[in-house]
C-alpha cells in the first residue's frame, strides 16, 4: 500500500482534491451558496499568512513609528504640568491682588469721604495671645499712632488699639469678648451696647418696650468715646423679648478676623445717622470727645414714661421749664402744678386746648389784676407792680416766704 501511494502520489492528491471539491460541491448546491469555489479556497490559503504579516507589522514597524513621533512626549508632559501649575499659581495671585486693589480703592474712597482724619494700614500677624483675639499693623507710634484710636474699614468696625510700639501696633478686635462698643439704631435711634464675648454678637441693654426690627442698622453711637458716630456695625438678624431686656442679635458688616487693609482714626469726628443703609493710662489714651446734640430736624425717639409716676414727673418737669423753676434751688418761685403746658403733649391726654370760655381762661384775667401784694401762690414771691394811670401810694413790704403748709399772717395795710 505504501509502495503504491509511493508510486501515485501525485494522482492521489489529485483524486483526493477532486472529491473533496466534488463534496464541497455537493454541499453548496444543498445550501443554495453562490461563492465560487476557488474563490474559497483561495482566501482560506491566504487568510493565515496574512494575520501572521499584520500581526508583524503592527509589533514591529507600527511600534517603531510610535517611538520615533512620540519620543518626546514624556516631555512635553512634564512641561505642560509645569506651565499649567505656574498658571494656577499666577490666577491666585492676581485675583488676590484685584482683591487687594478693589479694598484699597473701597478703602480711599471711604478715607476721602469720611470727616474724620485717618491713615492706612495693613495687617502683618496675629497675636500669641490665646486669650485675646487681636491682630498686628504695620504702623507704630512713629506714625502718630496712639492707644485707644478705633481701627475701622469701610464695611465696619474692627477694633481700637491697644498697644503702640514704634513700627507696629496691637489692634484689639470687636470679638474679644473684653470689648464693648456704643451703638445706635437706624429707624427709632436706640441705643445699646455691642458685646461679641458670647460667641455670637448681640445688642444688650435695650429694653423690651423698644421697638428694633430685623435687617435694621446699628451704626455707633460715640458713647464710648472711643469710635466716632456713625460708623456701620451691622444688621440685626433676629430680635425677641427677654427677661427684663431684649434679645438682640447682630451680624457684623465686616469682618474683624479676616481684614488685610484697615484705617486707624487718628482725629475722630461724630456724623449723623445716615437714613439709607450703606460702616490703662487714661492720659495717654486717645478719647473723643461726647458726641454733639441732636439736630431738631432729626427724627430721635425720646425716652416716654412707663408708668403713671414717670408721667407725672414728665409733666412737672415741662411746667418747671414754662414758668422758669428750678427744682431744688434757693429762692426759686413755687409752681403752678394746676397749669396746663404749652403746646407740648401730655401722657393721659390732657394737652386739649384751652377755649375762652375755659376755667383756666377765666382765671388769666383774674390773676393779672391781682394786686402785686398777695401772690396767687402760698409761698411765692410778688410779682413787679404794673404801671398804670393811678395815684401813687406807698410801696408794700412784700411778706416773708414761707414753707408749704405754714402759718401765715394777712400783713398790715399802710396808712394813706
Amino acid at each position: 500500500m505504501e509502495a503504491l501511494l509511493s508510486r501515485y502520489r501525485n494522482l492521489t492528491v489529485l483524486l483526493v482534491v477532486v472529491v473533496a471539491q466534488l463534496i464541497y460541491l455537493a454541499y453548496q448546491v444543498k445550501t443554495n451558496g453562490d461563492e465560487r469555489l476557488i474563490r474559497v479556497w483561495a482566501v482560506t490559503a491566504v487568510t493565515p499568512m496574512a494575520g501572521i504579516v499584520e500581526v508583524t507589522r503592527r509589533n514591529t514597524i507600527g511600534f517603531l513609528e510610535d517611538y520615533f513621533i512620540l519620543l518626546d512626549v514624556r516631555e512635553q508632559n512634564r512641561r505642560l504640568h509645569a506651565d499649567n501649575d505656574r498658571l494656577r499659581m499666577e490666577n491666585i495671585y492676581y485675583r488676590n491682588q484685584l482683591s487687594t486693589a478693589v479694598n484699597a480703592r473701597a478703602l480711599t474712597a471711604f478715607q476721602q469721604e469720611t470727616p474724620s482724619r485717618t491713615i492706612a494700614a495693613r495687617v502683618i500677624g496675629n497675636s500669641t495671645v490665646a486669650t485675646a483675639k487681636a491682630v498686628f499693623i504695620d504702623r507704630g507710634f512713629t506714625s502718630g499712632i496712639k492707644k485707644g484710636m478705633p481701627v475701622v474699614t469701610a464695611e465696619g468696625v474692627v477694633g481700637k488699639v491697644s498697644a503702640a510700639y514704634p513700627l507696629v501696633s496691637q489692634v484689639l478686635l470687636v470679638t474679644d469678648p473684653t470689648f464693648k462698643v456704643g451703638v445706635e439704631s437706624q429707624k427709632g435711634h436706640i441705643h445699646g451696647v455691642l458685646n461679641c464675648g458670647t460667641g455670637q454678637c448681640a445688642i444688650e441693654q435695650i429694653q423690651n418696650e423698644d421697638k428694633v426690627s430685623t435687617g435694621e442698622w446699628f451704626y455707633t453711637s460715640g458713647e464710648d468715646r472711643i469710635f466716632p458716630r456713625g460708623f456701620p456695625v451691622g444688621t440685626v438678624v433676629s430680635a425677641q423679648p427677654g427677661q427684663g431686656m431684649k434679645d438682640v442679635r447682630l451680624n457684623l458688616s465686616g469682618a474683624p478676623g479676616g481684614v488685610e487693609e484697615v484705617l486707624v482714626v487718628q482725629e475722630g469726628v461724630h456724623q449723623q445717622i445716615p437714613t439709607a443703609p450703606p460702616s490703662v493710662d487714661e492720659s495717654s489714651t486717645a478719647m473723643l470727645p461726647p458726641p454733639p446734640p441732636e439736630s431738631k430736624g432729626a427724627e430721635i425717639q425720646s425716652p416716654k414714661g412707663q408708668t403713671q409716676a414717670d408721667q407725672i414727673m414728665q409733666k412737672y418737669g415741662i411746667l418747671g421749664q414754662e414758668q422758669k423753676h428750678v427744682y431744688g434751688g434757693y429762692g426759686s418761685n413755687l409752681p403752678n402744678f394746676n397749669a396746663k403746658p404749652e403746646g407740648q403733649p401730655l401722657p393721659g391726654g390732657e394737652n386739649k386746648a384751652q377755649s375762652p370760655s375755659s376755667p383756666a381762661a377765666a382765671q388769666a384775667p383774674a390773676k393779672a389784676a391781682a394786686p402785686p401784694d398777695r401772690p396767687a401762690v402760698l409761698g411765692a414771691r410778688p410779682s413787679a407792680p404794673v404801671p398804670h394811670a393811678v395815684v401813687p401810694s406807698a410801696p408794700a413790704r412784700p411778706s416773708p416766704t414761707l414753707p408749704l403748709g405754714a402759718p401765715r399772717r394777712r400783713p398790715a395795710q399802710t396808712q394813706q
